[in-house]
């Protein structure tokens, strides 16, 4: 088939040598890739460089409404076009070129967490299982009929990075090459989806990142997890010489406290430095903190271990 990909970074460049890796045995013809052009000082796209590196054809147009990039892809004859990880509008008018229309992945089972951070908001609510979804792109926010769908669990301790590369990446791959196989052979299946169990998350930034220790323990720990490796969960703290920190928290462990005498501290407060941790106390339990990054007068630190941060910002429990 003559596919024309749409994505970018290291998702699209996974799914491009997929179907490239293809082309002695299905005879996949990547006809063209479309990305967004990148920002000044912006690191360089990895699907760009991948893609210019095999000698394809690249095109990065500010907005894909455009005459110019409905041209370029109308020009490609392609069969199908695939979306891995876009985050420029596609609207009908280009989505509708190739003689068998697009595909999109989306990863999270549709209609639940339409939005772009539908990874990380699954995992913050305590969800026990997610996934990916392949579908038609309308102009509705991923609102458009299943394609197919596949389901992972998200283990009780898992972050968003093993979430995420460690199934929904590899899974995700794998989904667009069978659907991409389904549609061009007219074996699919359209399934609108069901309006009355839709949800919808804008992005997961700073703001909702920020951790509120008087919330349950379990929810503060899920809020770590899910913001783990981007864009961390954060709260405010005081080193030994009450210089303001903004500490963020990447690896820990949940401790959930089951009897009153068994409480330290009231939220927030650091109840122990051990040699490889220290503990905050939240709603119910307390967060053992065992990696983090802290903002101190501006500056930003590089990752480390708890014991190194607790020695060199001198943290002392209150209790």
């Amino acid at each position: 088939m003559r596919i024309a990909l749409i994505g970018q970074q290291d998702f699209g460049k996974a799914v491009l040598q997929a179907f490239l890796s293809r082309h002695a045995s299905h005879g996949d013809q990547i006809v063209g890739v479309f990305c967004k052009p990148e920002a000044a000082g912006e690191k360089p796209d990895a699907l760009r460089e991948a893609a210019e590196a095999a000698g394809l054809p690249v095109f990065q147009f500010a907005s894909l409404k455009s005459d110019e990039a409905q041209a370029a892809l109308r020009a490609l004859d392609a069969d199908l076009g695939v979306m891995a990880y876009v985050l420029q509008f596609a609207p009908q008018s280009f989505v509708n070129i190739p003689r068998h229309g697009t595909i999109q992945y989306h990863p999270s089972l549709l209609p639940r967490h339409r939005g772009p951070s539908s990874i990380n908001w699954p995992i913050a609510l305590g969800a026990t299982q997610t996934g990916l979804t392949i579908f038609r792109p309308t102009d509705g926010l991923d609102e458009g009929p299943v394609i197919l769908q596949k389901r992972c669990a998200i283990e009780a301790d898992e972050t968003l990075g093993e979430v995420y590369f460690n199934k929904l990446f590899p899974m995700g791959v794998q989904a667009l090459l069978e659907a991409a196989d389904l549609v061009v052979a007219g074996r699919h299946t359209e399934t609108a989806q069901d309006e009355s169990q839709a949800s919808y998350e804008g992005w997961f930034k700073a703001e909702e990142a920020r951790i509120h220790w008087a919330r349950p323990v379990d929810q503060v720990y899920n809020l770590i997890r899910a913001c783990n490796p981007a864009p961390g969960a954060w709260c405010e703290m005081s080193g030994a010489e009450g210089q303001a920190m903004k500490v963020t928290i990447y690896d820990c462990r949940k401790h959930v406290t089951r009897t009153f005498g068994a409480v330290r501290g009231k939220p927030g407060d650091i109840v122990a430095v051990g040699e490889q941790s220290f503990s905050i106390a939240a709603q119910g339990g307390e967060i053992e903190v065992l990696r983090v990054k802290a903002v101190v007068n501006g500056v930003s630190g590089k990752k480390v271990d708890a014991t190194t941060f607790a020695r060199e910002h001198g943290l002392r429990a209150a209790c």
